[in-house]
C-alpha cells in the first residue's frame, strides 16, 4: 500500500487538524487567562467556563451520531463546523475592544465551540474510512493523535508568545484563523465518499439505543468507555482550577502555565510514533494495560508539588510527558479496537456514544473541579482529583480486556481476531 504520508487526502486531512488543534491550544490559555486576569473570574465561573466546552457532548453528542451514519456525505458538515467555530472565536476580541465581553460571553462562545467539536469528531471517525483503508487506519489514527501532540507541545509556547504581544484576548483571533484554514484543507480532500446501502428510517430513539447497546453489550468497549470516562471527569476537574492554582498557589508566571500542556504534548508526540509499534510487538490489549498505570501520575505531581519555580515546572513537565505517552498510545489501541469491533452501518452511532460518555464526563468535570476549589481549596482540590485518578486502574484491570489479553499469546493472531462475537456470547 502507498505509505500515508504521501497519500495526499490523508496529508490534508491531518494538516487541518494539525493547524486547529494548534490554534486552539492558543485558545486554551488565552481563555482562562482572559477571564482569570482580565474578568476576575472566580473558580466556580472557571468551572462553569471549562464545562461549557464539553457539555454539548451530553446534550447532542447522540443525535449527531445517528446523524454521522444517516448522512451521505460527512465532509461538508466538517467544513462547516469549523467555518462556524471560526465565527464564534473571532466574536471575543470584538467584544472586549467593544467592552462588552464578560465570562458568560466566553461561555457562550464556548458552549457553540463545543457543539462544533462534538459534530466535527463524530463524524470524523467514520469520514476516516472513506479516506484510509482498513489495514492503515491504526497507524492514520496513530498520526493524528500525533497532531494533538504536537499542538500541545508548541501551542502553549506560541500562546505565551501571543498572549504577552498581542493580550490574551486578541491572540484568539490566531484560533479563528486556523479553523477557517482548517475549512480550506478539508475543503480540498478529493476522496469519494462510498455510497451506503439505504436504510430505513427509524425513529431517533431507536436509533440511539442501538449504537449505546452495541457499545454496552461489548464488554471490553464498554471497560474503555468506563475507563475514559473516569479519567476525564477528573483531568477536567484538575484544569477547571489549574491556572488559578498554578497563578496563586504555585505562583508560576504567566509565560510558564502551559508548561503541563507542552510536558503532555512532548510525550503524547513520543506516544503517537510508539504506539503502532507497541501494538504491532505486543498486541493492543497489553498496551491498554501497562498505559493506563501512568494515568494517575500526573494528578499525583501536581497535588503534591511545591518549592522553587524551576523545581515546580521540572516535576510537571516530566510527569506531563509520562502521562502524554500512556494517554495517546491508550487512545490509538482503543481507538483502533473500537473501528475493528464494530459493526460497519453501527461506527456514526458507537463513536458517538464513546464520545458522549467520555467527552460529556468533561462538563461534568469542569463543574465538579470549580465547586471543589470553591469548596475545599485549590491544593485539596487537586488531591481529590488523584484520588479519582486512581479508579481508572480497576477499570481495565478487573474487566473482560485482561482475560483476552492473557488468552492472547500472539499478538498478531489477537490483533487480527475480532473480540465481537466473543462478546456477544
Amino acid at each position: 500500500m502507498i505509505p500515508l504520508r504521501r497519500q495526499r487526502d490523508y496529508r490534508l486531512l491531518w494538516s487541518a487538524r494539525a493547524v486547529t488543534e494548534t490554534g486552539s491550544e492558543v485558545s486554551r490559555l488565552a481563555v482562562p487567562l482572559t477571564a482569570v486576569t482580565l474578568l476576575a473570574a472566580s473558580p466556580l465561573e472557571m468551572g462553569v467556563l471549562t464545562a461549557a466546552a464539553s457539555l454539548p457532548f451530553l446534550f447532542v453528542g447522540l443525535p449527531v451520531g445517528v446523524w454521522a451514519d444517516r448522512v451521505r456525505r460527512r465532509r461538508p458538515v466538517l467544513v462547516l463546523c469549523e467555518l462556524i467555530s471560526g465565527t464564534a472565536v473571532a466574536t471575543v476580541p470584538v467584544a472586549w475592544l467593544l467592552g462588552l465581553l464578560t465570562v458568560t460571553w466566553l461561555i457562550g462562545v464556548a458552549l457553540v465551540v463545543g457543539a462544533c467539536t462534538v459534530t466535527f469528531r463524530n463524524f470524523t471517525m467514520p469520514h476516516l474510512t472513506s479516506v484510509v483503508a482498513e489495514p492503515q487506519r491504526t497507524e492514520a489514527i496513530a498520526g493524528m493523535q500525533s497532531v494533538f501532540a504536537i499542538a500541545q507541545l508548541g501551542g502553549p509556547g506560541l500562546a505565551g508568545v501571543l498572549v504577552s504581544v498581542l493580550s490574551a484576548p486578541l491572540a484568539l483571533l490566531v484560533n479563528a484563523v486556523t479553523f477557517v484554514t482548517s475549512a480550506l484543507l478539508l475543503r480540498s480532500i478529493r476522496a469519494e465518499e462510498p455510497a451506503r446501502p439505504a436504510s430505513p428510517r427509524r425513529s431517533l430513539r431507536r436509533e440511539i439505543a442501538e449504537g449505546m447497546s452495541a457499545l454496552v453489550r461489548h464488554p471490553v468497549l464498554r471497560a474503555l468507555a468506563l475507563c475514559g470516562m473516569t479519567v476525564n471527569l477528573f483531568a477536567a476537574a484538575q484544569l477547571a482550577v489549574y491556572v488559578l492554582y498554578a497563578v496563586h498557589v504555585l505562583g508560576l508566571p504567566g509565560g510558564l502555565v502551559g508548561i503541563m500542556m507542552i510536558g503532555f504534548g512532548a510525550g503524547g508526540l513520543v506516544g503517537a510514533f510508539a504506539a503502532p509499534k507497541l501494538s504491532r510487538r505486543f498486541g493492543g490489549g497489553p498496551v491498554l494495560l501497562g498505559a493506563v498505570l501512568f494515568f494517575p501520575l500526573g494528578f499525583l505531581v501536581m497535588a503534591a508539588v511545591s518549592g522553587p519555580v524551576w523545581w515546580c515546572v521540572l516535576l510537571i513537565g516530566t510527569a506531563e510527558a509520562v502521562v502524554g505517552v500512556a494517554v495517546v498510545c491508550f487512545s490509538v489501541c482503543s481507538g483502533a479496537l473500537s473501528l475493528r469491533e464494530t459493526p460497519p452501518e453501527l461506527i456514526g452511532r458507537v463513536n458517538a456514544s464513546i464520545n458522549f460518555l467520555t467527552q460529556g464526563a468533561l462538563g461534568v468535570g469542569g463543574l465538579l473541579g470549580g465547586v471543589a476549589g470553591e469548596l475545599l481549596g485549590l491544593r485539596p482540590a487537586m488531591w481529590v482529583c488523584f484520588a479519582g485518578a486512581l479508579l481508572t486502574i480497576p477499570c481495565l484491570w478487573l474487566s473482560p480486556l485482561a482475560g483476552f489479553t492473557r488468552r492472547a499469546r500472539a499478538p498478531r493472531e489477537a490483533a487480527a481476531a475480532p473480540m465481537w462475537e466473543d462478546a456477544r456470547r
